[in-house]
């Protein structure tokens, strides 16, 4: 009887620590006070990287000593699941290095998750699937635990839609040219001598008068006369020599026009220097004379003309010199014309290109008619015509330009790289960024905005859809700034400015704008934000109705009626 007895006590508490314990089969019943969390819920999308953390709490009595636990998460998205690392837990008598959990205590357990996502990812589930392992059994649990439902991927509304930069012309309608010429005179005299009047100088000048006249397009602007005495002398026979000096070769030019039979509307205008004591300085100056340092001094000491002429004078061993070389050349009028050159008109340059009677044009005549013609292809034709016949990086530049517009990369790289990677020409630079971020190459297209950025506004916008991409939503938010574009309001949602990111997408009045508008209004929990934003949004892009009903950004509307009726 007291082995029976015993027997039934040693049975009984075997039992009870088994019970205690609790089986494998007990344990794939999850009691109350299981739980697993996902931080964040829902997950969130950056640089293409998910990242989250699981959290779990075991309750105390349930976790067999001898257990192990392996909690598998799982991203189930349309057409696939992709299962992350696992977490295993052990029970404390489980030799080996997993996490312990308590039996009489229970724990807490933490996960941290990561891959990389993929757009069928944008509608998904994560869940965390159990299998419980007791000695040589292994068991499922059955009913997996969802945790997570959606990815935000908000970031990837990014619009790829770097601005490329176009070069200007210098293109002037009306251009100047001018001529002069120089008329000598004998001291104390005013008549022109015939020895002057067969200077080439002169015939240079006449010929650029009478053809200015004669020439359509053409006309003469201004004709100016500066006649000059010598500072030797009395002052008033100077400034009588100056005087008539000025009147003779106003006639003189008058009679050029008279002779060529051309009539000139615009009369010359006659100042005289009395004393040309400024000429004779720097004469002085430019010149080899010994003691030119002395008169220089002569010149700053003493301001009355009188005195001057005297104390130069006085340096007789200089004076000679100074009346053979510097003083017959301040006896003369100076004589400058100025013509204007009418350009071609627009219609003229339009017609010219429209017609291919354009080769005759010059490089900013051609770089200009491209801009006055509508067709984008004969723009980038004329562009690349400049660039071949001029040699000409502004012609390439633009046809690239446009180019990228028109989502031609091929034309864009073809016509970039015939501008010599030795130009390191911002604009250049920066479209062949433009280039590389559309073809997806992301590190190439960042260090050429980097260098590009005396590109101007455009280089900084370039570097703002990047950093975006990478998960730098300050810097993008820095970059965008002042923008106005959707991007701009896409990187201050990103940043959690959301008041500020409202009053952007205020101003996009694009499709993505509106969807903009709706994502602030679901965050600022305004229904009647969401709704009629969300309606103009697929009203202008029907392509944002998928997007969407299963963005989770909406995720507390989904169950609204209102909502659901949009995309019926």
């Amino acid at each position: 009887m007291k082995m029976k007895g015993l027997k039934l006590g040693i049975i009984a508490l075997a039992a009870l620590v088994i019970a205690a314990c609790g089986g494998i089969e007990k344990m794939k019943e999850l009691p109350a006070g299981f739980t697993v969390k996902l931080t964040p819920n829902p997950m969130e999308v950056h640089g293409n990287k998910v990242k989250a953390t699981i959290e779990g709490t075991i309750p105390p009595k349930y976790f067999n000593k001898k257990a192990t636990v392996e909690i598998t998460p799982v991203i189930v998205y349309k057409g696939g699941e992709l299962a992350l690392p696992v977490k295993v837990l052990q029970g404390e008598d489980v030799q080996a290095n997993n996490q312990v959990i308590n039996y009489e205590a229970g724990g807490t357990w933490k996960h941290d998750i990561e891959f990389d996502y993929k757009d069928e990812m944008f509608n998904c589930e994560l869940e965390c699937r159990l299998a419980i392992s007791y000695k040589d059994k292994k068991v499922n649990v059955e009913a997996p635990q969802k945790v997570g439902i959606g990815t935000l991927a908000t970031y990837k509304l990014v619009d790829i839609d770097p601005k490329p930069v176009m070069m200007a012309h210098k293109f002037v309608r009306v251009n100047s040219e001018q001529k002069e010429a120089q008329i000598n005179f004998v001291i104390q005299k005013s008549d022109i001598r015939k020895s002057e009047l067969t200077k080439e100088e002169l015939k240079v000048l006449n010929d650029f008068l009478v053809e200015a006249t004669k020439t359509e397009g053409k006309a003469v602007k201004e004709i100016k006369v500066s006649a000059y005495a010598s500072p030797d002398g009395p002052e008033k026979l100077n400034e009588k020599l100056s005087q008539d000096r000025g009147k003779n070769t106003d006639k003189y030019l008058a009679d050029v026009f008279k002779k060529a039979k051309v009539e000139n509307t615009t009369a010359a205008t006659v100042e005289t220097t009395t004393e040309d004591w400024d000429g004779f300085q720097k004469s002085v100056q430019a010149s080899d004379i010994e003691d030119k340092e002395l008169i220089i001094r002569v010149l700053s000491m003493y301001s009355d003309p009188e005195v001057r002429e005297k104390e130069i004078k006085n340096i007789s061993k200089v004076y000679k010199v100074l009346a053979e070389k510097i003083l017959p050349e301040l006896r003369r009028a100076k004589m400058i014309a100025t013509v204007e050159v009418m350009g071609y008109s627009d219609d003229t340059l339009k017609y010219m290109v429209n017609n291919n009677a354009y080769d005759t044009l010059n490089v900013e005549e051609m770089l200009y008619a491209a801009t006055l013609i509508d067709d984008v292809n004969k723009k980038i034709e004329v562009y690349m015509k400049a660039g071949d016949k001029y040699n000409c990086a502004r012609g390439y530049n633009n046809a690239a330009c446009l180019s990228i517009k028109n989502n031609d990369l091929a034309a864009a790289k073809a016509a970039l790289d015939k501008v010599p990677a030795d130009q390191k020409i911002p604009a250049v630079i920066n479209n062949r960024g433009c280039v590389a971020l559309m073809e997806g190459n992301m590190d190439e297209a960042e260090k050429l905005f980097t260098e590009a950025a005396d590109a101007g506004t455009e280089a900084k916008y370039n570097l703002g859809i990047i950093a975006i991409i990478k998960n730098q939503y300050p810097a993008a938010a820095e970059y965008l700034a002042g923008s106005d574009t959707f991007n701009q309001g896409l990187a201050l949602l990103l940043n959690a400015k959301v008041d500020a990111a409202k009053n952007t997408f205020a101003k996009v009045e694009t499709a993505k704008g509106y969807y903009g508008r709706a994502i602030v209004g679901a965050r600022l929990q305004e229904e009647a934000t969401v709704l009629d934003n969300l309606r103009t949004a697929i009203g202008k892009d029907a392509s944002l109705k998928d997007r969407a009903k299963e963005d989770v950004e909406f995720r507390n509307y989904f169950q609204n009626e209102a909502f659901k009726a949009i995309f019926q």
